[in-house]
């Protein structure tokens, strides 16, 4: 049975979350008051990305392969797979009307009377370039990796996710002569959760690192007139975060500020990295030791990263309003209509590319001529300050969504969820490392 305890309180400065919230704040403070040496500490925050990354493959692996082997019903599975990507859809759905029905009342780029002619073509060339390299084709030939150590080199999530799924598959069939290579599987998903809580431990480095970068290399007086859109972006995210998946949350029986306190680590390390990626072996992690079933959380978290990236739809019609508004191009509803179809698959057709969601919405703007695409240089200066936005909605997203699917399947435990979320519950944590990991120690604040 299951140990459920008051959490033992630690001091505060000894947590991650404080430890993070330090580290972004010291970034942003190096980069206002000396901003050639904030530019000089982007290799802290590339180097942590690079080091969560180097496991995000095994992380994903290990995971989804003990989940799906141990399930005795591959139907079950099947339907899991289904549901998840039909709430994907309607998601991602809600997430462009959104970005379109604010776009349309607020009207950001009114008045800014840009001048195309005049803009940067050649800034966003290379990002064109890119979104013709990607396309739908592309994106679904990806999903096939060239061979299994191809996908866990290269990290992309999609290839990773279909060969676990194709291996944790056969291991299930195996039944009883496959328990040596489910026992192995186990062994090394604690390994590797293991090595995850170690790399957490620069996390506040990281985070120091890419915020100094960002403020030092843009610069808060970088923003002008462009403040306009990104408040409008950061509040539509509010409206969709507290809108819409406040009410999945209501429907599915948990509290999401809870939640979002529950992941306040997570949060901040998307904050701090610009980079969701950065969250994903914890967010499993901690999703896990909530009450989702290990199966659930290793099917339905990594494949929501590529299928359920809410805050870049709304970044992408916003966005792709914002520049027609701002070179005063009156856009019909035909090609309204167009820039959101498009943007349904162009939004998951460039997931996992550094830049994704700038490079998908120069890809979506190509379907409509009207807009100029050199008017997307008004928003590459600020792309970095939007990406963090995006990065924190598609995290808190694909967070309801694992819980949400769990409870539908019958893979959650509701009063475990409940004590968890209430702070009475942080004993008998599900995977690798001492009591005083990061992830550990943080729950106990």
């Amino acid at each position: 049975m299951q140990a459920v305890a008051q959490a033992e309180r630690k001091p505060f400065y000894r947590s991650l979350y404080a430890q993070v919230l330090a580290g972004i704040l010291a970034g942003v403070v190096l980069g206002y008051v000396d901003p050639s040496l904030g530019v000089d500490m982007k290799p802290l925050g590339d180097v942590f990305i690079k080091m969560i990354k180097m496991v995000i493959g095994l992380v994903i692996f290990c995971t989804v392969v003990a989940g799906i082997s141990g399930m005795s019903d591959m139907k079950k599975m099947g339907r899991l797979g289904g549901k998840a990507l039909l709430y994907f859809e309607v998601l991602s759905t809600a997430a462009l009307v959104i970005g379109v029905v604010v776009g349309n009342l607020v009207r950001p780029g009114a008045g800014m009377n840009a001048d195309p002619s005049k803009l940067d073509a050649g800034a966003v060339a290379k990002y064109a370039g890119a979104a013709k390299e990607h396309g739908a084709v592309d994106f679904l030939t990806s999903i096939v990796p060239h061979t299994v150590f191809d996908a866990l080199a290269k990290g992309e999530i999609l290839p990773v996710v279909f060969i676990a799924v194709l291996f944790g598959f056969v291991l299930s069939k195996m039944g009883e002569s496959g328990k040596p290579l489910r026992d192995l599987v186990d062994a090394g998903s604690r390994w590797v959760f293991g090595v995850i809580n170690v790399v957490m431990r620069f996390a506040p480095f990281g985070a120091f690192g890419a915020m100094a970068y960002t403020i030092g290399k843009f610069g808060l007086g970088s923003l002008g007139q462009l403040l306009g859109l990104i408040g409008t972006f950061y509040l539509t995210g509010a409206i969709f975060v507290f809108g819409i998946l406040g009410l999945v949350s209501l429907w599915g029986g948990f509290s999401l500020f809870k939640l979002l306190r529950y992941l306040k680590e997570e949060l901040l390390i998307t904050l701090g990295s610009s980079s969701s990626d950065a969250a994903l072996p914890s967010l499993m992690e901690k999703l896990e030791h909530l009450g989702c079933s290990k199966s659930v959380v290793g099917l339905v978290v990594p494949t929501g990263y590529v299928f359920n990236a809410d805050g870049t739809c709304i970044y992408m019609t916003l966005a792709a309003l914002f520049v027609a508004q701002a070179t005063n191009i009156d856009l019909t509803l035909t090609q309204q209509l167009a820039l959101f179809g498009v943007s349904l698959l162009t939004s998951k057709g460039a997931s996992g590319i550094t830049g994704a969601g700038f490079i998908a919405l120069v890809g979506t703007l190509s379907v409509v001529p009207a807009i100029p695409l050199a008017g997307m240089a008004l928003i590459l200066g600020i792309d970095r300050f939007m990406s963090e936005g995006r990065a924190i909605v598609n995290i808190i997203g694909n967070a309801v969504a694992a819980v949400v699917m769990a409870k539908l399947e019958g893979e959650l435990d509701m009063a475990r969820m409940r004590d968890v979320l209430d702070g009475r519950f942080v004993e008998d944590y599900p995977v690798g490392g001492e009591a005083e990991t990061p992830t550990r120690a943080a729950l106990a604040v």
